[in-house]
């Protein structure tokens, strides 16, 4: 059955399903794909560390008899909650399972509610969270529908701004094009003393022991939901981990599961990502601690995809292929303009690499940002560096999508200095500013150019070229994809160059154009007779070419 037989087939079982439960009209209703929340009580006097010391499960039995068994978490005095996303119509049951079974308002409480009709509000309410598709490559929504990446680092945003500050960021990123957020969830080395009240993530007692604070978590449950009701993925970054100061590094082992379960639980309710730790080293001797959280928090692979953010130019899907919560790859491209720095894009694990162990959506989490000082030549970072590591990454692995950063914005910053713990960086402008750079006004059109075709079976395909013009200057890289079938054919070249195609590898070309990426306009590309190129952009530019379909191309990876 093809991907839209399954969809209606599945809007199908949802009219089905809902028929049968229109009998129950006095039970609580949730739209599917919405999320359930419940409430409990505590009937016992509090202890001293209640986030640490009482532990509340709940089971839950979906329509079609499926358990599935998650965690309540303390919301400050007598209260625990339960937060999940049911995605089944029908009726669901269920019950608490305490730590102290003598508590009658946490443990054995048994209850009901109906999963009903989806509303259509956001793509969420249409389509569903997202998860990994089947073939591995790329991601999907709960329907099938294909979800192609469009994420900003908004580090800092949800720290430190104010609510009517993130209304207006998550209103412009919608109108760009953008449809996910990554935030950090505890203070970090850009924001040490945590959000824009001052509150932290958690204190630590004199014995050494943290305690969650409710309120800073209370205030980032606000950021969430105006993410998921914008329309846009939320994708926390849970611990923070390259400073020695980072959560992810100092807190002990214990701690960081118990923190990361405790984040888990309060935000598995809307349609999410998780970045488990943030711009760690993840390799080597550190390989064991985070395979160790990444088991214990996400075991059960019931919460949305999973990654890690890594240090810049890291490649850590090798040391953790074999773990099956590490659901898609990331990687930072990082924010330097060396020749090194490019062969690292290009030639690097993420080109080199791809193919290797399990099939995972990979994606660059940090490329250049916009504004920033690149590391070596220390001019600011402009809209065609920031599209050139863009559109390498996606066509030198399987394309699944990207991340976008602009200097003033991950910050937070109001452009008075560089940003916090960054002083090599430069002075960005101010957020608002920031966040209308020309680079984040260009995203768009890359976005819309791979979702104008079945972008999930494009493939690197660098033998198609005769010649590799980046050979000698790696500034002029040329990046090839293709269709397993040859039918379809995308190239990128950074600048203004003629491209040759090896004749025996590429069909009968049926139709071919470039597009400007920095306007979406599309512009029709005469082949030559020895299937030269010449595409007439004055920056850099992105080349469709549509030929006959045949069994393959030859050396083409499926």
């Amino acid at each position: 059955m093809n991907r839209t037989g399954s969809v209606i087939w599945s809007a199908w079982v949802v009219v089905l399903a809902l028929e049968r439960t229109e009998a129950a009209p006095s039970l609580p209703t949730v739209p599917c794909w919405q999320m359930w929340e419940q409430e409990f009580r505590s009937q016992k006097p509090l202890t001293a560390d209640p986030w640490r010391d009482v532990t509340v499960r709940v089971r839950l039995t979906g329509p079609d008899g499926q358990q599935i068994l998650t965690e309540a978490f303390w919301d400050g005095g007598a209260v625990w909650r339960v937060r999940w996303m049911p995605d089944r119509p029908g009726i669901w049951a269920f019950e608490t399972e305490c730590s102290d079974a003598s508590d009658a308002g946490l443990h054995g409480l048994r209850g009901q509610f109906v999963c009903g009709r989806p509303v259509n509000r956001t793509i969420w309410d249409r389509h569903g969270a997202i998860r990994v598709a089947g073939t591995g490559w790329h991601f999907v929504h709960a329907d099938g529908t294909p979800f192609f990446w469009l994420a900003d680092t908004a580090w800092n945003g949800a720290l430190k701004s104010s609510d009517e500050e993130w209304d207006l960021y998550l209103r412009t990123r919608a109108e760009q094009g953008f449809n996910a957020v990554q935030w950090v969830a505890t203070h970090w080395r850009a924001a040490p003393t945590g959000d824009r009240e001052g509150r932290l993530a958690f204190t630590t007692s004199e014995t050494g022991r943290i305690m969650v604070q409710p309120e800073f978590f209370q205030r980032l449950d606000r950021r969430a939901r105006a993410v998921a009701e914008a329309g846009l993925l939320n994708v926390p970054v849970m611990l923070w981990a390259l400073k020695p100061t980072d959560p992810g590094r100092y807190l002990p082992l214990e701690d960081a599961i118990r923190l990361a379960r405790y984040m888990r639980a309060r935000w598995q309710g809307w349609p999410v990502a998780w970045l488990l730790g943030g711009d760690g080293h993840y390799g080597g001797t550190n390989a064991p601690r985070w395979r160790t959280i990444g088991r214990a928090v996400f075991g059960d692979g019931r919460s949305g995809p999973v990654s890690l953010h890594p240090c810049g130019q890291s490649w850590v899907a090798s040391e953790f292929g074999g773990e099956a919560w590490y659901s898609f790859v990331g990687y930072q491209s990082g924010h330097g303009d060396s020749a090194s720095t490019l062969e690292w894009i290009v030639r690097g694990p993420p080109a080199s690499e791809w193919s290797r162990g399990p099939a995972r959506p990979i994606v660059d989490l940090e490329p250049a940002y916009e504004h920033h000082l690149a590391y070596q030549s220390r001019t600011p970072i402009t809209p065609w560096m920031t599209r050139r590591a863009i559109l390498w990454g996606l066509l030198t692995h399987p394309p699944a999508g990207f991340t976008y950063g602009g200097h003033g914005v991950w910050g937070w910053d109001d452009g008075s200095g560089p940003p916090v713990d960054h002083p090599n960086s430069g002075t960005p402008l101010p957020w608002p500013q920031a966040l209308r750079m020309p680079g984040a006004e260009q995203v768009r059109h890359i976005r819309a150019f791979f979702e104008s075709l079945p972008f999930w079976t494009l493939r690197p395909a660098p033998n198609l070229l005769v010649e590799q013009p980046g050979e000698k200057d790696v500034r002029r890289w040329v990046a090839a994809a293709s269709t397993p079938s040859g039918d379809r054919i995308v190239l990128y070249t950074p600048i203004a160059q003629p491209i040759r195609l090896q004749r025996t590898r590429v069909n009968r070309i049926v139709r071919a154009d470039w597009t400007d990426p920095r306007t979406g306009q599309r512009h029709p590309l005469q082949v030559g007779a020895e299937l030269e190129l010449r595409p007439g952009a004055d920056e850099d530019a992105l080349v469709l070419i549509e030929c006959e379909s045949s069994a393959g191309v030859q050396g083409l990876p499926p």
